[in-house]
């Protein structure tokens, strides 16, 4: 992609996706994700119906009349996107790519948090860690991330979440938001992800085409991986081959979802063929 095709890409997506965090989820974000607790910002006079617990007795006693002490959230945070740029993420079929899906919705998430003051940090991984940006705020570092996601190509385009969430446990010493983005193809990634979700507030986010779900009945077809690229003649009028590809398929959405849920994580699932805008808002709503 040329730097024009590619500015002209980003300015669309951040029209788009800055519009929705402004007006539908800038403050279903501040209600969702709260600071790490209450500060002191200021004394004033007592008024009618405030708390008398937070009377400032040596004011009222200086001033001979009752001032109360304020206090106001500590809003501060640090939103961390984890998103898979894998092979598999290439895939798409009627309506656009899981990539640019992700995309969208990374950016989204993005700006709501440049709307709160708080701080984004983006790692691109594969089977590796691809690409790792630091938490930063501004507007300038949020169009960076969303380049970064159009117009990256990882080294590898397999997939080990582990590896993401290792990562991320190293360099992140504070407690952050995290979204983990990825269509979950994947295995064995229930350790880390337990270790993370005891340490940082992690939502999944499992991206899919509907048609990943089940085999249609073709005849015999050639069908090349997405991650290893091996290229294998199936024949789809098989019952058992279409069965077992339908089981497995299964399995690893089960995986998602068991796992996350078992270890207090948070988790919603998105296809390309529905609008992300609803079922972010039914999740943020769903945990005030």
């Amino acid at each position: 992609m040329d730097t024009k095709a590619l500015l002209k890409k980003v300015r669309k997506i951040e029209i788009k996706t800055r519009r929705l965090s402004d007006n539908v989820f800038g403050g279903e974000y501040h209600s969702t994700f709260k600071g790490r607790g209450m500060t002191f910002s200021e004394v004033r006079q007592y008024q009618y119906g405030d708390d008398v617990r937070s009377i400032d007795w040596n004011v009222t006693a200086r001033y001979n009349e009752p001032f109360v002490k304020v206090f106001e959230e500590e809003r501060e945070l640090t939103l961390m996107l984890l998103v898979d740029v894998s092979g598999s993420e290439a895939f798409g079929t009627q309506t656009q790519f899981k990539r640019d899906y992700l995309t969208e919705i990374a950016a989204t998430l993005a700006f709501s948090a440049l709307q709160n003051n708080d701080k984004v940090g983006l790692l691109l991984f594969s089977d590796q860690v691809e690409l790792f940006i630091p938490p930063k705020k501004g507007r300038s570092h949020i169009l960076r991330i969303i380049r970064e996601l159009l117009e990256f190509e990882p080294l590898s385009k397999k997939t080990n979440i582990s590896i993401a969430l290792e990562f991320l446990s190293g360099v992140l010493k504070k407690k952050a938001i995290v979204f983990l983005m990825s269509d979950f193809r994947d295995s064995d990634y229930e350790k880390t992800l337990r270790i993370v979700s005891k340490k940082h507030d992690l939502t999944g986010i499992r991206i899919y085409d509907p048609i990943e779900a089940a085999l249609p009945n073709l005849g015999i077809v050639p069908m090349r991986d997405a991650e290893t690229g091996k290229l294998r003649w199936i024949n789809t009028f098989s019952k058992s081959m279409r069965r077992n590809y339908a089981l497995n398929y299964a399995k690893h959405v089960n995986q998602f979802e068991e796992g996350f849920r078992k270890n207090g994580a948070g988790q919603l699932s998105c296809s390309v063929q529905e609008s992300y805008v609803k079922k972010l808002l039914g999740y943020f709503k769903a945990r005030l």
